[in-house]
């Protein structure tokens, strides 16, 4: 089902909401017992099961096919040692999920241990309920699998009987495992009274309940070492009692963690939403007694509100002029206000054969005599054009602008798309709304404006008998403004909201803009607003009310301060004239508010309104039903049904299943594939179902019928071009049936026919280098016995930056017989074997010693004297990281090409002789501890090494000759994982599986600029094709994985595979056959295709679990996690030649080839940043300019 994607404020915010007075009851947990058709844990102290499971359960980065469970309050991975190893003495050696252990005991009879493996639609609904409620920044998720295990009544183990005959205390708590293919959660529930002890017998003394994650012991190549592990508790036992009373997922009692993550994972995650907003207490009111009658009464933690009083004298209504202050008329004031001009609307006069369309999918059209009307159909209400469920929850989200002064500021604080978002429980009445990025310089004082967000409870009020809400009457379409007068300061403030309907979302949207000035309410102020009424007048196209609202301002030093504002708005919309819609309506309705809460959250500048509303008559006549307090218990997807007297039934909204009580969504999609019909794409939604056109098809004239759209053909994507084949020409489409033929760099002809240019012309390259054509360009390569890179070749090896120093200074020296002799009183540097400075120098001729970093610069603060030496630890004292160095007895870079790997908390490299690995030479480049590095890439240029890091998410560069690894960007990233360079514009690109973005920057980090944010769910392997501007990416999406390709900018975007792909990890492009390959870890398989031509071959079957790949020549090379090795494989036999395994045996993950010369070709952006001022993007036939995201004064 579609949700809101949990990014979205609302989710935390309203949830938090219901939380903050809604602790867990023993009748919230999970079902468990007999009912639930659990099994039961054999009675005792230390007793285990084995539970073998349908589905296994990730934890950390293992797979589990079944798992333990214990007496003692936990579940383990492997079946648990004796109690005595672990009471008081965690971690245990084994893996264990605790969700409240100690030494308990379920002889009594009393307390048992409930267990089943569950996957009903309920179970799994509540599961993904509590896991996305508890990340609210992450994608929801769907569990397929859950565990129920459940502690209940549990007591401590007494080895002897106390005998007092005071009653036990008894522990009840719950841990759900829930499950997906590619993660796993645990939820922990703990009753309100479930902890009724914190502490159980171990040994001679007592030992803190514990609750957490350990890993358990994990095996060395020797030695084995104490996993990983994470404490939810701590020795303390108010840690213990806060589990019932504090949470991580925004209802109070319930924790959630993410436990286990394929295919890779860091460390458990616990929940982000760990505030519990509370209603504001009552505040003293001077012996008022009708004042007090609603505000809420704190009892054991909960808040309950007393039964509403009603007046007992009708109320009596009289048009009077909108004034700035009536005292003797304080609560209710009603407007008539003839000044309004409202345009009304008409139906364009015709029939429903015409306009049908036009109605809600959920509406009837009716004829009339004048026109025609859309009604809608039973189970739904609104005005015909837009409908929506009864009983369904409804959520509505915009953006509010404008500027508003607070007090006598002379600036204003300016809103600028500032996110609102709503949710309504409509069965209840009871509406939230919050709105981000508020400053703390005016948030204090919005908070008396429950106004923001009173329209939505009004549009959706419950209704009571022969009353409708606002919604029911006008739709989602409408424009509401409101005039807020202050008193006695009389500051004025103008709310105008633009209600645009429900989106395709199902959401209402709303855009809101504040002018104006509010009195100030001073930080650390908190605000109650009383219950309120407010009459509401209707007539044709307008609808009016005001109010007058006190409100009482808490302020830090404990004074309160009563303030008053004044209240008037107008709504208009346009309705139906046809019918008797509008006719049947009251004139006058009463909309009553209670249970008003406004809170200002300074730390995540967010402002909270949350209020209980009723529409119903002027006279306020009392109510008992349930249906209409909205007391009745029915789920928040039910619509409450009225009996006789106070009896009522629950029914599931429509969309929905379940007996009313529980409701769960219906996947119309999945029960009816041809909903939509041809040609079209259904997607789920709560509720509802929405129907999409799939490319190059688009809605007919019916609005539901998907027609082919009408494209003119491109000749050089079709390949039906007569330009030369893609290795040496361009085929550029200009439209219609049109395209132009040119020659590639390198090439010369008509683009019809291309012939190779021989650029070996003497004095090409250096003249102790050789030149060899190739098709399209040219290499120089130095002869045997000379070093460099054939423009300019040395019969000496390059020199470290130690060893020119040193032998500068000794070349000016004199030469007696043993050699060159420095001059007295000279200091000479000392070089070690690798050729870099040794950390301490010294002048041999004072005695003076001291050290160094590695650039020969001197430490200050480590100078000796005569006969003492310093203690230097190279780089001051801080072990660096251990960076790429060259021996002294070979080139900067190993003879020809090598390849570059991750492994872990390094990187390796292995030289490559021909197309052999050199196995015996393969040794790491780089050690980073405790970092998982995940993507490689090289820069041919500059000699550098690039990589992508998931621990601390960021993007880094070391020279590959020796030099300090450098971090380039480590801000705004989720999980970067492939990384590719483009060394001739000098750019590089990486994905984000969590930001689900492909984004580009400079190599040194800056100019960023994503230019692929939509459509992506698991992007991983990215490729860059320089010399013709492509752009090629994986989404290892399991439910529709597939390989795209993109201009470098970002354009001509398109999907290049989608059908007969599983797991594509990884991907290479081979410039000088313009193959792309790629290894599927899902089918098995590696495969190439032509992008330029579409045809895909198959290389290679019955590979195992394939993550990086990479080319060079004829061989590819990829990364296997199930073999921990590096892969080398034949592409033309369809075989593999060799394989290669790292001493160290774990996981490898990404790999790129580090050529000893960069590749042949050109593009636009290698000259003069092709004439650019900020990014220089490649494409085929030229280049884009491009600003980075955020940049001021650039103009593409």
């Amino acid at each position: 089902c579609f949700s809101c994607k949990q990014g979205w404020l609302v989710c935390a915010s309203f949830l938090g909401f219901l939380a903050s007075v809604q602790s867990i009851r023993r009748d919230e947990l999970f079902p468990f017992g007999p009912s639930a058709r659990d099994q039961l844990l054999e009675a005792g102290n230390d007793q285990t099961h084995q539970l073998e499971l349908s589905q296994p359960v990730l934890f950390y980065d293992g797979t589990f096919d079944s798992i333990f469970i214990n007496s003692n309050g936990f579940v383990a991975t492997a079946e648990p040692t004796s109690e005595a190893t672990y009471l008081g003495k965690m971690p245990a050696k084994f893996g264990m999920i605790a969700a409240l252990q100690g030494d308990l005991d379920t002889n009594d009879g009393v307390g048992k241990v409930y267990f089943r493996e569950d996957s009903s639609p309920d179970v799994l609904r509540r599961a993904a309920e509590h896991i996305n409620r508890a990340f609210p920044e992450d994608d929801e998720v769907d569990p397929t699998h859950a565990v129920v295990i459940t502690w209940a009544d549990v007591a401590t183990h007494e080895p002897h009987t106390r005998g007092d005959g005071a009653p036990k205390k008894r522990n009840t708590f719950q841990l759900v495992l829930a499950s997906l293919e590619t993660a796993s959660y645990a939820i922990v529930l703990y009753a309100r009274d479930g902890i009724q002890f914190t502490s159980t017998p171990a040994g001679d003394t007592n030992a803190v309940m514990h609750a957490g994650f350990s890993k358990g012991l994990v095996r060395g190549f020797l030695l084995s070492r104490q996993g990983p592990y994470y404490r939810t508790t701590t020795d303390e036992e108010e840690t213990v009692r806060a589990l019932a009373e504090e949470t991580n997922s925004g209802q109070r009692g319930v924790w959630v963690y993410e436990i286990g993550t394929s295919p890779y994972f860091t460390n458990v995650a616990p929940g982000e939403v760990t505030d519990l907003p509370t209603e504001a207490p009552a505040q003293a009111s001077g012996g008022h007694e009708d004042a007090d009658a609603r505000r809420p009464v704190y009892t054991d933690g909960q808040v309950e509100y007393p039964p509403y009083q009603v007046e007992a004298e009708p109320i009596e209504v009289h048009p009077v002029q909108y004034q700035p202050h009536q005292p003797e008329n304080p609560e209710v004031v009603v407007v008539d206000d003839t000044d309004i001009n409202v345009d009304v609307f008409s139906y364009n006069l015709g029939t429903c054969a015409n306009n049908r369309n036009k109605c809600s999918q959920f509406a009837d059209c009716r004829d009339y005599s004048s026109g025609y009307c859309c009604h809608c159909r039973p189970g739904f209400y609104g005005n015909g054009i837009q409908c929506v469920a009864e009983g369904k929850p409804q959520r509505m989200n915009g953006k509010v602008h404008g500027k508003v002064f607070v007090g006598n500021s002379p600036s204003p604080v300016e809103f600028s798309s500032n996110d609102l978002h709503s949710y309504v429980v409509v069965n209840d009445g009871r509406s939230y709304v919050a709105i981000s990025d508020i400053p703390y310089t005016v948030g204090p004082s919005l908070q008396p404006l429950t106004a923001l967000g009173g329209v939505i409870g009004w549009a959706f009020a419950l209704e009571q008998p022969g009353f409708r809400n606002g919604f029911s009457i006008i739709g989602g379409e409408f424009t509401r403004q409101a005039e807020v007068t202050f008193v006695p300061g009389n500051e004025k403030l103008t709310i105008r909201q633009e209600f645009k309907g429900i989106d395709e979302h199902d959401h209402l949207a709303v855009s809101t803009t504040l002018e104006g000035r509010v009195p100030e309410v001073p930080p650390g102020s908190t605000v109650q607003i009383d219950p309120y009424s407010e009459i509401y007048q209707y007539s044709n196209n307008l609808i009016t009310s005001s109010s007058t609202r006190d409100y009482v301002v808490s302020l830090p030093d404990g004074s309160t301060d009563t303030r008053t504002y004044q209240w008037r708005q107008t709504i208009t919309f346009q309705s139906c004239q046809h019918g008797e819609a509008m006719r049947d309506i009251k004139p006058t309705q009463m909309l009553s508010v209670d249970q008003v809460f406004a809170m200002y959250d300074a730390n995540n500048e967010l402002i909270r309104f949350a209020m209980s509303n009723k529409i119903g008559d002027v006279n306020g006549e009392p109510v008992e039903n349930p249906c209409f307090t909205g007391r009745h218990g029915c789920d928040t997807n039910a619509v409450c049904r009225p009996g006789e007297g106070t009896q009522f039934t629950c029914q599931c909204a429509a969309g929905f299943n379940g007996d009313g009580r529980t409701c769960y969504d219906i996947d119309e999609c999945r029960e009816n594939p041809q909903i939509c019909g041809p040609n079209a794409i259904c997607n789920n939604q709560p509720g509802t179902f929405r129907c999409e056109c799939e490319d190059g098809y688009q809605f007919g004239g019916d609005g539901q019928t998907c027609v082919e759209v009408n494209r003119p053909v491109d000749p050089c994507e079709e390949g039906t071009h007569t330009c030369d084949i893609p290795e040496r020409a361009q085929c550029s489409y200009t439209g219609g049936s049109s395209y132009i033929c040119s020659c590639l760099p390198g090439f010369i002809g008509d683009g019809r026919v291309c012939e190779d240019i021989d650029e070996c012309q003497p004095g090409r390259c250096h003249q102790d280098a050789v030149c060899i054509n190739t098709q399209g360009s040219f290499t120089c390569q130095c002869r045997p016995g000379y070093y460099g890179d054939g423009f300019s070749c040395s019969s000496e090896r390059t020199k470290t930056q130690c060893e020119t120093h040193r032998d500068s200074l000794l070349g000016v020296t004199e030469f007696g017989p043993r050699g060159p002799r420095p001059p007295v009183g000279q200091y000479i540097p000392t070089c070690d074997e690798n050729g870099a400075y040794n950390p301490m120098q010294c002048h041999d001729s004072t005695g003076h010693c001291w050290c160094v970093d590695r650039n020969g610069q001197e430490i200050p603060g480590t100078r000796s004297g005569p006969g003492s030496r310093p203690m230097c630890i190279e780089n001051g004292g801080v072990p660096p990281p251990v960076g790429p160095r060259p021996r002294p007895d070979v080139d900067a870079l190993p003879p020809g090409t090598h390849l570059l790997f991750a492994q872990s908390g390094r990187i390796e490299h292995v030289p490559l002789e021909g197309y052999d690995m050199k196995k015996d030479g393969a040794k790491a480049v780089l050690h980073l501890p405790e970092k998982v590095i995940i993507g490689v890439a090289y820069d041919c240029v500059e000699k550098m090494v690039y990589w992508t890091e998931i621990t601390s998410p960021s993007i880094s560069r070391a020279n590959i000759q020796g030099g300090d690894p450098t971090a380039v960007i480590k801000s705004d990233l989720g999980s970067p994982e492939g990384i590719a360079i483009d060394h001739l514009g000098r750019t590089m690109f990486w994905t984000d599986s969590v930001k689900d973005r492909i984004e580009v920057a400079s190599l040194d980090g800056s100019q960023r600029r994503v230019i692929v944010d939509t459509d992506l769910v698991n992007p991983r392997a990215i490729i860059t094709d320089p010399a013709n501007g492509n752009l090629y990416w994986a989404d290892w999406n399991r439910d529709a994985p597939k390989i795209e390709t993109s201009y470098m900018d970002g354009s001509n975007r398109r999907v290049l595979v989608k059908d007969d792909l599983g797991l594509p990890n990884g991907l290479t492009y081979d410039s000088q056959s313009s193959l792309l390959c790629w290894a599927d870890a899902g089918t098995h398989k590696m495969e190439c295709m032509n992008p330029g031509r579409g045809d895909r071959s198959k290389v290679l079957e019955g590979i195992q679990y394939p993550f990086g790949i990479t080319s060079f020549g004829k061989n590819i090379y990829y990364t296997d996690w199930r073999r921990d090795a590096v892969v080398a494989v034949d592409r033309y036999a369809g075989r593999e030649s060799d394989e290669f395994q790292p001493q160290k045996r774990t996981k490898l993950y990404g790999i790129a080839t580090a050529y000893s010369q960069c590749p042949s070709g050109q593009n636009y952006c290698a000259v003069n940043n092709g004439g650019c001022t900020h990014l220089c993007l490649a494409t085929p036939t030229g280049r884009s300019c491009k600003c980075p995201d955020n940049a001021v004064g650039c103009v593409e």
